[in-house]
């Protein structure tokens, strides 16, 4: 039986967000009608056109009004103007210049609320500081090092199980190995046990799935809808999870390496502590961030190696050379293997899996000599500002020597933001990188992955950046 937790918030929690979609609606006609006079040029006409454009290929629209507008413009979605931020200084200014301009939580992110709750991705202000502070520790080296071995052991695992000469979903392969590695190294679960992990791990997909549809589909709340899965999901998850939290609090493991236990553990400089509900949402919001990404990164790599004969013949050779058919430690991931992270770093340039920065104005501010009302929707998007010619010229060829040492100094502050920046750049950015370079070293060891003939990528936008439909590919 799970035990009571009389912990108190580690801090005022944000105000709850209506679910109802109609209360929505109308709250954002209103604040468009009190700042109509002040918003960034751009098409401001009802067009379901273009808003299906941007949700399903928003990088001409995007580019095009930058070359028109600016580094900043709007246009009408649906029922409701959205700014763009585009560029390294529309970038560095949301990020970095003037982050207390903005909220996240009131932004698009607010639909992540139902599954995430209050974790980092959906909080703000001091709630935000505060829990990013107790957290910080989960991410130091030693726990790094301990999930950094089981990233090890199930890619070991995943990549024996491969088989030359057979064609495989690149992206779905990888999208249950990462699942795993979440399974253990977040929540300490182990996935073969038929039990909790292969649960959780399910119901966290299906879970995911609702992100994915189509934006109306969404907004559907009766029996049988994609909301009503997504509920059911987040029960059998919030079960799972409540009851580990209660056994850790029972019954401590010293030891444990996991991000649940040391969350469970986790105190601030006053000595606060998470309560159930706080552990709960930071580690679904963790899942979320750390799951999708890692499996985007690793297929696009491993599709990008197959289109480029001459990376893939240079970066085989670092390996070898480096690593003489070892599975890599952390120091050598980190430190010795330029060329791979040159290579990472073009691929989270060209898709970066977070691939926009939503935000929502809590004051009216002015950036590129207009004024943006408060309440108004504010989008920076890095994978728009990673296409700008004259940032990176010849911006769709896929270049790491672009990612020297010295030419990656040389950029603008802001051209690159694949993990975002400032206060809330991603806090697992390091375990997501060495997730994905292990990952992918580990497989180049082995095996070889090439495209079909006569086979196409297309690049879908939601939850994050995924090839759309999977990726199929060939091993040799």
């Amino acid at each position: 039986m799970a035990t009571v937790d009389t912990t108190a918030p580690i801090a005022e929690r944000p105000p709850q967000m209506s679910a109802n979609p109609v209360k929505r609606v109308v709250g954002d006609l209103a604040t468009e009608w009190r700042g109509r006079k002040s918003y960034p040029p751009g098409p401001s006409d009802f067009s379901l056109a273009r808003t299906k454009q941007v949700v399903h290929d928003p990088l001409p629209i995007l580019l095009g009004a930058y070359e028109e507008f600016g580094p900043i413009f709007s246009m009408r979605l649906l029922h409701t103007r959205v700014v763009f931020m585009l560029g390294p200084e529309a970038n560095h200014y949301v990020t970095v210049g003037h982050p207390e301009n903005f909220h996240w939580r009131d932004s698009s992110f607010g639909d992540l609320i139902p599954l995430l709750g209050d974790g980092l991705l959906t909080i703000d202000d001091d709630y935000h500081d505060r829990a990013r502070a107790i957290m910080l520790p989960a991410f130091h080296r030693e726990q790094v090092e301990a999930s950094t071995a089981a990233m090890r052991a199930e890619a070991e695992v995943a990549i024996g199980a491969l088989r030359p000469d057979t064609v495989v979903d690149i992206y779905a392969w990888m999208r249950k190995l990462a699942m795993r590695i979440a399974m253990r190294a977040l929540l300490g679960l182990d996935p073969d046990d038929g039990g909790k992990g292969a649960v959780a791990a399910e119901n966290f997909e299906d879970a995911l799935g609702f992100f994915g549809i189509d934006y109306a589909l969404r907004l559907l709340r009766g029996p049988g809808s994609p909301w009503r899965k997504l509920m059911a999901s987040r029960a059998v998850l919030d079960e799972i999870v409540y009851e580990e939290i209660a056994r850790r609090r029972g019954a401590p493991e010293s030891g444990r390496q996991d991000i649940l236990s040391l969350l469970v553990e986790a105190r601030g400089e006053a000595g606060e502590r998470f309560t159930d509900t706080e552990i709960r949402d930071q580690v679904m919001t963790l899942m979320f961030a750390g799951h999708d990404t890692s499996t985007s990164t690793v297929a696009f790599t491993l599709y990008e190696l197959a289109h480029h004969p001459d990376v893939m013949e240079r970066l085989t050779a670092e390996l070898d050379a480096v690593l003489g058919g070892a599975a890599p430690t952390i120091d050598q991931l980190e430190r010795e293997l330029p060329y791979l992270d040159m290579v990472i770093d073009e691929v989270l340039r060209l898709y970066p899996p977070a691939w926009i920065g939503p935000r929502r104005a809590v004051r009216e501010f002015e950036f590129g000599g207009y004024r943006v009302p408060r309440g108004a929707y504010v989008n920076y998007v890095s994978w728009a500002s990673h296409r700008i010619p004259s940032v990176f010229p010849e911006p769709e060829a896929f270049v790491p020597e672009r990612f020297t040492r010295e030419r990656k100094a040389a950029l603008p502050r802001g051209a690159y933001v694949p993990f975002g920046g400032g206060k809330r750049i991603c806090i697992g950015k390091r375990f997501g990188q060495l997730e994905v370079k292990l990952v992918t070293t580990m497989f180049l060891q082995a095996l070889r992955a090439d495209v079909l003939p006569g086979r196409t990528m297309k690049v879908r936008q939601m939850p994050t950046l995924s090839p759309d439909g999977g990726l199929k590919m060939r091993l040799s």
